[in-house]
């Protein structure tokens, strides 16, 4: 690292909190100057003399007692940060800082900071997913704070879901690439689907199809890459986002995405589709389990809503929308009927007729298609390198549509 730098680590009260001495250990051991803020419940998982010891600075976690140096303070400590990192962030700090209270030394800490702030939640699953929770982290990454996505694994409830806060080696790694390279406020915002929807016949079973997601995750995480704020909208897949200007939303059926989708889209530039939702869906849920016994051979399937066309007779002059399209024969000609039809601005054409191409494989084969006509040919690599390509050209599309309106 050319450069030292600062970074301010915040501790808060969760079983996670000993997650948080490697995260320490990883900065300092990184050439960073590391400081830390702790709650008084953070202190019942993790002991000062520890904390102190690892980050080589005094320890500070009460506002009316101060160390030695009276200068930092919650002023001073924030001004002197070049970064701060809440890791665990418990449910209790993200709405303190949402609702902008300011009761211990840490709450006090991120409201007097103007430095980039980096949350990593964990919790219960159940807690994650609270509609308060959620309105929370959406708010505060509005308003130009970074959340680094917990993962899904087994929890301190003894329960498996959601809510297990990011691995240290993860966040480093973050917050040390925004540190490391050029970095301007997102001035572009995207809108990604990504995997499958799953259409309940019953409680047990659902009509669906073989999406993995990667392809979409693939995008998000290109799109982010490159600076780019990017609202992934996710069906059910065991991925996990990595980037901090990643935000994900968690839907199951087509309807469900269709209704995230219509919240978000007008606040996003550009819209790329690359779920795999069910055209279709059953007429009827039922409520309990269909017996063996009661010989069902027919089900009731009513047309989902085509979310990308409905979305895009809304299509504002500056947004950008890009479809997929997958494909078993004539394979071109359907694509760039989908492309007017639809009122795209790009298409990717996937077929299934490629080895190696498809879904839930690592790989893929990629037509591109623009509203001129002309169409690349992107040969077989790795999803993540296909995504990087289709964000490389649909940038450039973008800004000359741009340049023109």
């Amino acid at each position: 690292m050319a450069t030292k730098r600062n970074i301010l680590i915040g501790i808060t009260g969760g079983i996670a909190a000993y997650k948080a001495l490697s995260l320490i250990r990883l900065f300092a051991k990184s050439g960073y100057e590391v400081k830390v803020v702790a709650t008084q419940n953070a202190l019942q998982f993790v002991t000062p003399l520890t904390i102190e010891t690892l980050s080589n600075n005094s320890l500070y976690s009460d506002t009316f007692a101060l160390p030695t140096e009276r200068n930092i303070d919650h002023i001073a400590l924030s001004d002197w940060a070049d970064a701060v990192v809440v890791a665990p962030a418990t449910a209790n700090i993200i709405g303190k800082l949402a609702s902008g209270i300011a009761d211990d030394a840490l709450s006090t800490l991120l409201l007097a900071t103007k430095k980039p702030l980096f949350l990593a939640p964990s919790m219960n699953e159940k807690m994650f997913q609270h509609f308060s929770v959620q309105a929370n982290l959406e708010y505060l990454q509005q308003h130009g704070i970074y959340i680094i996505e917990p993962d899904e694994g087994f929890l301190a409830c003894q329960t498996t879901g959601k809510g297990r806060m990011a691995e240290p080696e993860a966040i480093f790694d973050e917050i040390n690439n925004f540190l490391t390279t050029q970095h301007e406020p997102p001035t572009i915002k995207a809108l990604v689907t990504a995997g499958p929807t799953y259409e309940p016949i019953d409680p047990v079973r659902f009509v669906g199809n073989y999406s993995s997601g990667l392809m979409g995750f693939s995008l998000a995480e290109a799109l982010a890459q490159q600076g780019i704020q990017v609202e992934l909208i996710s069906g059910p897949t065991q991925l996990q986002t990595h980037h901090p200007l990643i935000r994900r939303s968690d839907v199951k059926t087509a309807a469900e995405m269709f209704e995230v989708c219509s919240e978000k889209v007008a606040q996003c530039d550009i819209i790329i589709m690359a779920a795999a939702v069910a055209d279709y869906t059953p007429v009827e849920t039922q409520v309990e389990k269909i017996k063996k016994e009661n010989n069902l051979t027919n089900i009731a399937l009513k047309p989902t809503t085509d979310i990308l066309k409905t979305l895009s007779e809304s299509k504002k002059e500056n947004q950008f929308f890009v479809g997929f399209a997958l494909e078993t024969d004539n394979e071109l000609e359907n694509a760039k009927k989908k492309l007017h039809s639809k009122n795209l601005d790009l298409i990717v054409l996937n077929s299934l007729k490629d080895k190696g191409a498809g879904f839930n494989v690592p790989t893929n084969k990629v037509y591109l298609m623009d509203k001129s006509g002309k169409v690349i040919d992107i040969p077989l690599q790795s999803k993540e390198k296909i995504a990087a390509l289709i964000v490389e050209y649909m940038l450039t599309v973008y800004n000359q549509k741009n340049q023109k309106t």
